[in-house]
């Protein structure tokens, strides 16, 4: 029977998804109201699609078949629709039926599915979008099989089945197609979501960067404004499309140069791109003209929104509602614009002055417009080019995930640079971070760390530490400032990665060597004594020797130091030239330079190398002797080890940074004005290139033969059967313990011991030795408190002690004491597991008592984590040396660890009802480990996971 609140419309199935040409359209279930929309959608379909929908001809729709397809219950019956501006462009339906194939209800978990796609909008991929929400759907309503009839001539019907990588049965009966497709997803079929979403988002991105035409709407006559310096930028840049200006008040053919018109509808031409720079209150009727027009994206410059207060952040809803309605993207809006320096577009809509930078090989993002416009001065006085340049503004839908799709497969771009003051979704982030990260580096500064009250964007609730960790799992390059995000992408945009930590230091001066030999100890590189060349250095004397260190197998990475002479300027281009030619001669390995009060030096090396200097030799690798692989570091830490063979910056292992030519900052050596930059710079790429190497051959997640998957969903839905939707259940012990022994992880019995005889009769059960613990909340894991007494051999000192923390710590009903057996002595330490709203499940470990609580010396991973990521985790921590022999002391069993971290992490991941777990302390030994305390939160789960079906985020 269907409960009242299974026939309420579940709001919760709306979405905005992007569709495979970066388009995007809306989808929602079909409700009562839309029997007239549904009949205009289905008068523009083509005879033939409706004869591949019914099997026959179907001209029109009865009013019982429009009665049938708007009226559901949305639990037996469901019909969605994708629909933009408001109207059907498709639908799609499912009926359950029974092993009859007649229609049924729950149980039964079955349904016939039926799509119909406008022609208009086939090949859009709107039937694959349609296929992953009705999916989810009908899982949400445990319905675990969809079933199809095709007529053979609809291929294109079939491939969307075939490809969306689900099991799936296949037969020909009765002149169709019968495919039965199981709705669990399997790794294929989120493989074949994330590449669809990969696809249509870089292409959403691509449309905004490289437009065959652009309007910018709202410059004025007097050319003073936000609109007329935006319409002078692209203009000036040589923008190859067509460029257009509205002014609805203009009587001119021209504004600034450029064709003038009245309203967007006079221009008689496509127009792809617009810029709003209107008032905010007069945006929306430009938006509106936008969509009628079929113009693809917006960058809305208008100021008003968010940043204004409670009333500009509903003003900012609507504005996204609208654009999303017209299946428009939107940079904005108070965005500062968009650069892409690609030779056959030439874009900056912008308020950056033309010429903003060069072509190079740095992509930038940013939030703020003010650290936009930094950032790019930054770069450009320091010689570095763009490939393309977004700052997002309130990033109301356009943020940083759409623009790392793009940049993954953009070939201009080697490395991604990006300020960011919020993670709106931490996971996918991470996710896709990753990925990029694994083919080209991603360097993140991140403000807005303690988000202040009324702030545009709210940020994920996340410590900080904490999206560190998850940020440095991804590989990202996390830096603190500005100032560092420029020096590192400077580094990484015209070098190649060092195959490990070994420095060489040169230069003209000793002290200036012995500051940077310094740096490399603090930032964890191995730094080789400095070679003084002392201050009546010559150029040729610095090209010699910088030669000799590039062709050492030593080192893997060189700092040049230079003071002043007293003829600056000349030797300034010299040296400039000799530093030059040795990296031509010796290519394969990242050179900084440290210089102090020698901004010609800076000057010369950013500038485009001469004409007629030594071209980088073509050769790989090979043609500079590399060091063999450095011996591992005294923590047995497999990600601190030094790569084999260089890494290029982009590409695989082994590789150069590839020539972009001078224009792109190939050839051009970066400069710092302190060591501590230089240094930093070079100790970011060698992790890098670190964590690329470790991360070359993926992690695994392990199968665990002795788990109970099964058992433990039984379980949980038993647990849960009756509660409300937001209740939060704390298992007791025995739940706890039982649950946890599903998985292969066993909880010591604990028995309570509310009296000094209880507690003798527990010790007899559990066998002597035994430990005696107060488990009231403000003493539990309290050893320092005198809460917890060990190693009690009989009962008489078991009575003492029992008689000691009662008068010490007070009644046995307010400590709670419990009697556990004893287990082998080892080091005490924390496991972890909670789930953010954002992050999603996030696995946590670190030392018990002060290491973690004090001073915060945890580490974290997403689940589900893999083997690798585990074997990270419990190395990352500072008091890591303790688990493996710190002072002589035995090594503890971190495999065993290592499994433990892993089994929980399956839990989590297997049961999205698992909220929270705390194994708190986990004695790991020489041999073996002991969970002595556990502590498990479980809810109902979301509607939605990770594992769902692509959406844009809501508004």
């Amino acid at each position: 029977m269907t409960i009242e609140s299974d026939l309420s419309y579940p709001a919760h199935w709306e979405a905005d998804v992007v569709l495979r040409d970066g388009g995007t359209a809306r989808i929602r279930p079909i409700t009562t109201d839309d029997a007239g929309r549904l009949v205009s959608f289905y008068e523009q379909v083509s005879d033939e699609s409706k004869y591949y929908r019914f099997f026959a001809p179907y001209p029109r729709l009865s009013d019982r078949d429009v009665r049938r397809f708007t009226h559901h219950d949305y639990v037996d019956r469901v019909g969605l629709a994708a629909t933009i501006g408001g109207e059907f462009i498709a639908t799609v339906r499912y009926d359950r039926i029974g092993p009859d194939g007649r229609p049924a209800s729950t149980p039964a978990d079955e349904a016939e599915v039926a799509f119909l796609v406008q022609d208009a909008h086939q090949g859009r991929g709107v039937a694959s979008a349609l296929l992953e929400h009705i999916g989810a759907v009908a899982r949400e309503r445990g319905i675990r099989r969809f079933a199809a009839e095709v007529l053979p001539a609809n291929t294109k019907m079939i491939k969307v089945f075939t490809d969306a990588g689900y099991q799936q049965k296949r037969s020909f009966e009765d002149g169709s197609v019968h495919l039965t497709l199981d709705l669990e997803p399997t790794a294929e079929s989120l493989a074949v979501q994330r590449a669809r979403e990969q696809r249509a988002e870089a292409r959403s991105v691509q449309r905004l960067l490289a437009p065959g035409s652009v309007a910018v709407i709202g410059v004025s006559r007097s050319g003073a404004g936000v609109g007329a310096a935006a319409l002078r930028n692209l203009r000036d840049t040589g923008f190859h499309g067509h460029l257009y200006a509205v002014n609805e008040a203009t009587d001119a053919d021209l504004l600034d140069g450029v064709r003038a018109y009245r309203s967007l509808a006079d221009v008689g031409a496509p127009v792809d791109l617009a810029l709003i720079a209107v008032p905010a209150r007069r945006v929306p009727d430009a938006v509106a003209e936008c969509g009628e027009h079929g113009v693809q994206g917006l960058v809305v410059l208008s100021a008003g929104y968010a940043e204004s207060g409670p009333v500009g952040q509903e003003r900012q809803r609507d504005l996204l509602r609208q654009v999303r309605s017209y299946g428009m993207r939107l940079i904005g809006p108070n965005a500062f614009g968009v650069i892409n320096t690609a030779p056959d577009v030439e874009l900056n809509a912008s308020l950056a002055p033309s010429p903003a930078t060069e072509r190079g090989p740095i992509g930038l993002f940013t939030q703020s417009g003010a650290i936009g416009i930094a950032l790019l001065s930054g770069l450009l006085r320091r010689g570095a080019g763009l490939s393309s340049f977004v700052s997002a503004g309130n990033r109301a839908d356009v943020s940083g995930n759409d623009i790392l799709q793009y940049w993954y497969e953009d070939e201009a771009t080697d490395v991604a640079l990006m300020y960011l003051e919020t993670l709106g979704n931490p996971r996918k982030f991470t996710r896709l971070a990753r990925r990029t990260a694994a083919v080209k580096p991603v360097v993140v500064a991140r403000g807005g760390r303690h988000t202040p009250a009324g702030h545009v964007v709210p940020g994920t609730r996340l410590p900080d530490a904490t999206v560190s960790a998850l940020l440095g799992q991804a590989g990202v390059i996390r830096v603190d400032t500005v100032t560092e995000l420029v020096d590192v992408g400077l580094l990484l945009a015209g070098q190649p990665l060092p195959a490990g930590p070994r420095v060489a230091i040169l230069g003209n001066s000793e002290s200036l060597g012995v500051l940077t030999y310094d740096a490399c100890l603090t930032e964890g590189l191995r730094p080789l004594a400095p070679l003084d060349l002392t201050t009546a250095a010559s150029p040729e004397d610095f090209r010699v020797a910088l030669a000799e260190a590039l062709a050492s197998p030593d080192n893997d990475a060189v700092v040049v130091t230079a003071i002043p002479w007293v003829r600056e300027r000349e030797l300034a281009d010299d040296l400039a030239g000799a530093l030059r030619e040795a990296v031509a001669e010796r290519p394969g390995k990242p050179v900084a330079v440290v210089h102090v009060e020698l901004g010609a030096l800076a000057d010369a090396l950013s500038a485009a190398p001469r004409p007629d200097a030594p071209a980088p030799s073509p050769q790989g690798p090979g043609a500079s002797p590399q060091a063999p692989a450095a011996p591992a570091p005294a923590a047995p830490a497999p990600a601190a080890q030094a790569p084999q063979a260089p890494v290029a910056a982009k590409g695989e292992v082994g590789e150069e940074a590839p020539a972009r030519g001078a224009a792109a900052g190939h050839g051009r050596i970066p400069a710092y004005p302190a060591a501590e930059r230089a240094v930093k710079a070079i100790a970011e790429a060698v992790r890098y290139a670190q964590w690329r190497q470790a991360n070359a051959v993926s992690g695994q997640v392990p199968e665990f033969e002795d788990i109970d998957e099964a058992g433990a969903a039984a379980q949980l839905a038993e647990l849960l059967a009756g509660a409300a939707h937001d209740t939060v259940l704390t298992l007791t012990e025995a739940d706890a313990r039982a649950l946890l022994a599903r998985y292969g992880v066993r909880v010591p019995t604990t028995l309570p011991a509310p009296s000094a005889d209880a507690a003798a009769r527990a010790a007899g059960i559990l066998g002597y030795p035994v430990a005696l613990k107060t488990t009231a909340p403000h003493l539990r894991h309290r050893a320092d408190l005198g809460g917890v007494r060990l190693d009690l051999t009989t009962e008489a000192e078991l009575r003492r002690v029992y008689q000691e923390l009662t008068e010490l710590l007070g009644k046995p009903q307010e400590l709670l004491p419990v009697v556990q057996a004893m287990v082998p002595r080892g080091v005490d330490t924390v496991v972890r597991s909670v789930i953010d709203p954002a992050a999603g499940a996030v696995l946590s470990f670190g030392l018990a008592g002060v290491p973690s609580e004090l001073l915060g010396d945890t580490a974290h991973r997403l689940v589900p984590a893999t083997d690798r990521d585990v074997a990270g985790l419990i190395r990352s921590i500072r008091a890591a040396p303790l688990l493996f022999g710190w002072r002589g002391s035995d090594p503890v069993d971190t495999p065993a660890l290592e499994e433990l971290l892993l089994r929980v992490s399956r839990l989590v991941d297997d049961h999205p009802e698992v909220i929270g777990v705390s194994l708190e302390p986990v004695v790991v030994a020489t041999e073996g480990l002991s969970v002595l305390s556990a502590t498990i939160r479980v809810a109902r789960p979301p509607a939605r996971t990770d594992l769902g079906p692509r959406t844009l985020p809501s508004y």
